[in-house]
């Protein structure tokens, strides 16, 4: 079971993160969702990292999922969708809206200070018109991670297909 949330993380939980990561997470802002036992699946990252742009608000950190999805990509699953996406105006449009919904949901999690920083640094385009996972080309599907990411800790229209789709990814947590 996922449940969306947003926290910050117990030292258990920080504990687990650096487990699932294989190193200390950088950035991380928050536990944006986890599965029954509190386990965390995925979390919301600062939008600068090291003085750059974190590519993504959302970074999948269970080792379950990442396994999942990698496996849809080895099959080919992007190539599939992105034909679809094409062939498919409501999906594409609510693809889209995943996206501009994104792109606010972070702003708005930016303080005034960040946005100050990220301004003087020269980001904010990179911070307001790139969507999920950094993505330019919003017809495009880069990463399934990044997506279920933002699935999970919010909505996104990619996630909710490959739930769809393929529902042995979300049952492979627990």
């Amino acid at each position: 079971m996922i449940i969306r949330t947003d926290h910050a993380p117990s030292d258990a939980q920080l504990d687990i993160i650096t487990q699932q990561l294989g190193r200390a997470p950088r950035g991380l802002q928050a536990v944006s969702a986890e599965d029954s036992r509190g386990t965390p699946l995925a979390l919301r990252v600062a939008p600068l990292v090291e003085g750059k742009p974190f590519p993504t608000l959302y970074w999948l950190c269970s080792r379950e999922l990442t396994v999942a999805l990698s496996h849809l990509e080895a099959d080919g699953v992007i190539k599939r969708l992105e034909a679809h996406l094409q062939d498919n105006e409501a999906l594409r449009e609510a693809y889209r809206q995943s996206h501009e919904a994104y792109v606010q949901k972070r702003w708005s999690w930016i303080s005034e200070h960040e946005r100050a920083e990220i301004e003087r640094l020269g980001f904010t385009k990179a911070l307001t018109e790139r969507g999920v996972g950094g993505i330019t080309n919003w017809q495009q599907v880069r990463c399934l991670h990044t997506q279920y990411a933002h699935h999970v800790s919010d909505h996104n229209a990619i996630g909710a297909w490959i739930d769809e789709h393929y529902p042995q990814v979300a049952s492979s947590v627990g």
